[in-house]
């Protein structure tokens, strides 16, 4: 076996991972690696901010169904990071982190950026290493990947001190891990799969309530098979938009605080909850205890410890989402019988019809609606695009507004809501799918947050279009004020710089819209654009977001104003 570097090794196993692109920032304590780097067949790309390094490998993960990977440098290189780690962390993306650390005897001297990165990160990791012996290199790596991509997938962390990195051993890559104590279940119990079946056959008003383990396991034709066979309604997470295509007439849209009143409506109304991939979080439930008060509740989740963690349920199945519908299907095996949710459905309708969104008129007083801006963008896009968002206002509207049909398309920090997520997830999903329009619908505060990483997009000739929707504020922060805090608007007006020039300044093209009469035809030349494309859109200042349920409300009590 050939003699190699610990760096020549990190390569090598990356490589064996099927590692093509990486996203990171040298430094000292990782030269040998990015030494490794200049001339190997893994890229990389050199972000602006480690914290877009964390943010990009995140939205790559994401949109290609691949781990994500990110080398950073040890201190504050390392604690950088953080931030992206913990969105990965709460939304169960697989990323894996590559930290240099200061050399093995150095470590708790307080040596020049020193920092205790496994401590510091062990409670926003599924799990973390810190290698003391290049021997281990090479198993610790296959073990960092394996934990990261299979039961409940999340980030793992590699800190890798500089001396392991230049000392030599014999190379040899496991072909399989084994780790005692972590063995996850992918199979549900046969015993459970039948009750689930009986309880669905006998439901009158049943709704699946789906969130993102199913678009983490490639679940979605499955549950569209279920779905469709038993005629129940869907309702998605935000984690979940995309895994049933919101153009079907069983698709609720979103549930939850910004959630469509017919999806809180029916699970309210529902005798039947089925929960797939989803851990019942409180901006999805209200007050726990008058959610889905009638409801008789399966939860299917691949993690034991979310299974009644905050909702008690009465059937639960452990298991990876895609198998465990596949065994529901089987167990119907097409005979499904006459489905008992006509009326139902029916009265679902007559909601959706009563109750559905809606925003007025386009502009008003100058200024656009975002509403409407959203709605153009998927005329645009024709609905194709892979869309990021950041935390908000206009979070909550493209995830309202977008039509989301195949999973994927859209990455959001769903548990975290990190500001200055959506652009650096744009650009590491624009690096995964070159040959897909990848659009972040940013807010103006959220933006200037990792707006440097530009840098990057321009300098990789990456193409992701930025829509800024512009309303000179930190506009969900400004709403709760309106609504909650007398209209003291302390500190969430913005003084925002010129967006067309800071897009220009970096060698990206700047448009800006403001106008009803432009916001579609801009769009489209922007998509036409073979470069990164900034546009500022001037939207209202005081527009609110609804439906809304106020913090401590049940789901079926809405403010619904959407005037």
């Amino acid at each position: 076996m050939a003699q190699m570097t610990g760096a020549q090794i990190v390569i090598e196993s990356l490589r064996r991972e099927g590692v093509d692109l990486v996203f990171g920032y040298p430094g000292g304590a990782n030269l040998p690696l990015f030494d490794q780097l200049y001339d190997c067949p893994v890229k990389c790309m050199l972000v602006r901010h480690e914290q877009g390094a964390s943010h990009m490998a995140d939205g790559y993960a994401r949109a290609t169904g691949k781990p994500g990977v990110c080398i950073v440098t040890s201190g504050p290189g390392a604690t950088n990071l953080v931030t992206g780690l913990a969105s990965a962390y709460m939304d169960s993306v697989p990323v894996v982190a590559i930290t240099g650390q200061v050399k093995t005897w150095l470590i708790g001297n307080d040596a020049f950026q020193e920092a205790d990165v496994t401590g510091i990160t062990r409670p926003i990791t599924k799990h973390n290493f810190l290698v003391k012996d290049v021997r281990q290199l090479a198993t610790t790596i296959k073990r960092a990947f394996h934990i990261a991509t299979t039961g409940r997938p999340g980030p793992v962390l590699i800190d890798l001190p500089v001396n392991i990195t230049i000392e030599k051993t014999e190379f040899a890559y496991p072909e399989t891990v084994n780790i005692r104590g972590y063995k996850p279940t992918y199979d549900g119990h046969p015993y459970q799969i039948k009750k689930a079946i009986q309880a669905m056959r006998e439901a009158k008003c049943p709704v699946l309530y789906v969130g993102g383990g199913v678009v983490a396991s490639d679940a979605s034709e499955e549950l569209f098979k279920l779905a469709t066979a038993l005629q129940i309604p869907v309702t998605t997470t935000l984690m979940g938009l995309g895994s049933f295509p919101e153009t079907h007439p069983l698709s609720l849209w979103m549930l939850g605080m910004h959630g469509t009143p017919y999806a809180n409506y029916a699970v309210q109304g529902s005798d039947l909850l089925i929960a797939v991939g989803a851990r019942f979080d409180d901006r999805v439930t209200g007050k726990i205890e008058k959610f889905a008060p009638k409801a008789k509740i399966i939860h299917i989740d691949i993690d034991p410890a979310c299974i009644s963690k905050n909702v008690k349920v009465d059937i639960p199945i452990v298991g990876d989402a895609k198998r465990i519908l596949q065994q529901l299907n089987a167990e119907l095996n097409g005979s499904t019988g006459e489905p008992q949710t006509k009326e139902w459905l029916a009265t679902i309708a007559e909601w959706k019809e009563k109750y559905a969104l809606h925003y007025g008129s386009p502009s008003a007083n100058g200024r656009l609606r975002t509403q409407y801006v959203l709605q153009e963008l998927w005329h645009a896009t024709k609905g194709e695009a892979i869309v990021t968002a950041d935390v908000g206002q206009h979070q909550m509207w493209v995830a309202q507004w977008y039509r989301y049909t195949r999973p994927r398309t859209f990455i959001t920090s769903g548990g975290l809501g990190a500001m200055g997520f959506g652009f650096p997830a744009a650009v590491g999903a624009q690096a995964g799918c070159p040959g897909t329009p990848v659009v972040a619908v940013v807010g103006d505060g959220a933006f200037q947050m990792t707006a440097f990483e530009l840098g990057t997009a321009v300098e990789y000739n990456l193409p992701v279009k930025v829509v800024i929707i512009n309303n000179r504020s930190l506009g969900m922060v400004r709403q709760w004020q309106e609504l909650f805090y007398q209209k003291r608007y302390s500190h969430s007006w913005l003084k925002n710089p010129d967006f067309v020039k800071l897009a220009e300044a970096y060698g990206a093209v700047g448009m800006r819209i403001e106008k009803e009469s432009e916001v579609r035809t801009k769009f489209q030349e922007a998509l036409r654009i073979p470069k990164c494309v900034v546009i500022d859109v001037s939207v209202i200042e005081e527009e609110n977001v609804y439906p809304m349920v106020p913090a401590g409300h049940a789901l079926d009590e809405m403010i619904l104003d959407m005037a």
